[in-house]
């Protein structure tokens, strides 16, 4: 996936007046403030209210090959190059923020969104201390590590110690 896939997929969304923050690798490239890798897929957290009519734009632009529905918890859908859109719905609250429902019947909270840059364009994404915490709970890969030190490098934000080198 592109960065012009990535702008593709923001504005239809963006166009149809739906709300959706870049979040994985890509929103640590939008933190970071440059493309850092290729991506295979584009996460994004969107309102869980809204999540119907995201899959509908989403199928519009060519997203219609469903790879996963653990609705409420998750969406992921590709289109016929293989190009994957993972959903993480939320369940918004006033301050700007909202839950995502889990599969083990808890939540995880993502607060409101940040401002980061991809290719230039201001873009809004998940901040880095919850990138972190997303990033955390698993054996990470060595892209993880590569991700979180590169975020830690341009944010500063702190690393557990899964990620700090020895």
């Amino acid at each position: 996936m592109k960065e012009t896939d990535v702008f593709a997929v923001l504005d239809a969304l963006d166009n149809a007046g739906l709300t959706a923050w870049v979040d994985g690798g890509w929103g640590i490239d939008a933190l970071i403030g440059k493309t850092t890798r290729e991506h295979s897929d584009l996460d994004l957290v969107v309102l869980l209210t809204q999540v119907y009519e995201v899959r509908s734009v989403l199928e519009n632009i060519g997203y219609n090959k469903l790879l996963r529905d653990w609705l409420p918890v998750a969406l992921a859908l590709a289109d016929t190059r293989d190009r994957e859109i993972d959903l993480h719905p939320i369940t918004p609250f006033a301050e700007g923020g909202g839950t995502q429902a889990q599969p083990d019947g808890g939540s995880f909270y993502y607060p409101a969104p940040v401002r980061g840059v991809l290719g230039g364009r201001v873009v809004s994404c998940v901040d880095a201390l919850t990138q972190v915490r997303c990033h955390v709970g698993y054996e990470p890969s060595e892209k993880d590590h590569r991700d979180m030190r590169a975020l830690h490098m341009a944010t500063g934000v702190e690393l557990p110690l899964l990620y700090q080198e020895p």
